[in-house]
């Protein structure tokens, strides 16, 4: 397992842009391929993004296809999550997560790794 770090959340408006950060450490990184869910209150953990290890491969949800960006730096250790046009129903609690497998991640299930999560707040 590795220990997940996520930063860059806070309060933006309605349409603006927020770029997540997750670093990695106790682990190999590039051994995992790499995700970002959120939780909003009384709602169930959504997956949003998701990454090999390589970078070759990403997925996305429908809900944030064409406004938000995964990629990673293998060589930091660090995972990101680009947000654009950021919407007041972004509003939730966003976590990283890591996993040798990539399936496990778009599937949110038996992940490996997880971050404590950042809040993104986004104001109408």
């Amino acid at each position: 397992q590795v220990h997940l770090v996520e930063s860059g959340g806070g309060l933006v408006q309605a349409g603006g842009s927020l770029r997540l950060s997750c670093v990695a450490s106790g682990g190999t990184f590039h051994n995992y391929a790499m995700g970002w869910f959120r939780q909003a209150p009384g709602m169930e953990r959504e997956f949003l993004a998701s990454i090999s290890w390589s970078a070759a491969f990403t997925y996305y949800a429908d809900s944030v296809k064409g406004r938000f960006s995964i990629y990673r730096d293998n060589a930091e250790n660090t995972v990101y999550l680009q947000m654009h046009n950021l919407k007041p129903e972004d509003t939730a609690i966003y976590r990283c997560a890591a996993d040798p497998y990539l399936e496990r991640l778009r599937d949110d299930r038996d992940i490996a790794s997880w971050g404590q999560g950042t809040q993104v707040t986004v104001s109408s």
